[in-house]
């Protein structure tokens, strides 16, 4: 009879939580992988690649025929004197420029000495009265022989004379990690909090993390606080570094992470390509996110 007894109230039990559990997956199915719309998306990389080299009214009607309401202005010294005039376009057809590229090279930049095309950089948004977030990173050889104490040190005075310097023009700075000492994203973290006046943000690159793939859980957990844009890619391990949104086998998982983390973009669609048209590029990035979306 006690055996009995025990079972009947078991099942109970059971009848009573299996509703609860069965909604619990039904939530957890449908956060697996919320859609990632065009209005959230940006193009990234997309001056300094491409084969047809675009004239910048060329590239503005591109992003807009794409349907994209921003995006991120990359450059090399050969499009510094186009700046103005491609950020004027985009501005005056309402597409929003999110950041500025700016790329910190020991051989040419130095502390309270920028190299003349970042000084070019600066004064051309200046000059536009631009509010926007300079993407700021470092060569590895800004940190060559140094050991942590001094590269932190390093990294805090430069980052701290840019951020002073973009916060005079109105604009924000945001920590991109590309690659080396700086690209950690928790060497990274460290200059963020020697400097809470600036108020620093990161950006996180796909393309940058392929070694990251295994501790990808635990980088969100430490650096969403902090995480402005994101910008997406195929990944595989031990892969090509530049891979279509789609092709990879962990980009939807890490899509996942991101997302269940509470971050919803802005999210980067990369036409970092050389030798292709960057169009069709950002076209296959945009057709392998919806089809990964899809499944």
């Amino acid at each position: 009879m006690v055996k009995t007894h025990y079972s009947i109230r078991s099942l109970n039990v059971l009848n009573f939580f299996l509703p609860l559990l069965y909604l619990m997956v039904q939530y957890s199915n449908a956060q697996d992988f919320d859609k990632i719309e065009l209005k959230d998306t940006y193009p990234w990389c997309i001056v300094a690649y491409d084969s047809l080299k675009r004239s910048p009214a060329e590239r503005i009607q591109m992003i807009k025929e794409l349907g994209f309401n921003k995006y991120a202005y990359d450059w090399r010294d050969s499009h510094l004197n186009d700046t103005y005039t491609e950020l004027k376009l985009a501005t005056e057809s309402n597409i929003e420029v999110i950041s500025v590229w700016v790329w910190l090279n020991a051989k040419r930049d130095s502390l309270y000495r920028l190299s003349a095309s970042n000084e070019q950089i600066f004064a051309t948004v200046e000059q536009m009265k631009l509010k926007t977030t300079f993407w700021v990173s470092f060569s590895e050889n800004f940190f060559k022989d140094l050991n942590q104490e001094q590269s932190i040190k390093k990294a805090v005075e430069m980052v701290d004379y840019i951020a002073t310097k973009a916060g005079k023009i109105g604009c924000q700075v945001a920590l991109y990690n590309h690659s080396g000492w700086f690209g950690n994203p928790y060497n990274q973290l460290k200059i963020v909090n020697a400097l809470p006046i600036h108020q620093l943000r990161l950006v996180y690159n796909f393309h940058h993390a392929h070694n990251s793939i295994d501790e990808f859980p635990k980088i969100v957990k430490t650096i969403k606080p902090y995480l402005s844009a994101v910008n997406l890619n195929g990944m595989q391990r031990n892969g090509e570094k530049i891979l279509t949104i789609g092709e990879g086998n962990y980009e939807k998982e890490m899509i996942n992470i991101l997302r269940k983390s509470g971050f919803d973009g802005p999210w980067g669609i990369l036409g970092h390509v050389e030798d292709a048209d960057v169009r069709i590029v950002l076209e296959n990035n945009l057709h392998g996110l919806w089809a990964l979306q899809d499944h």
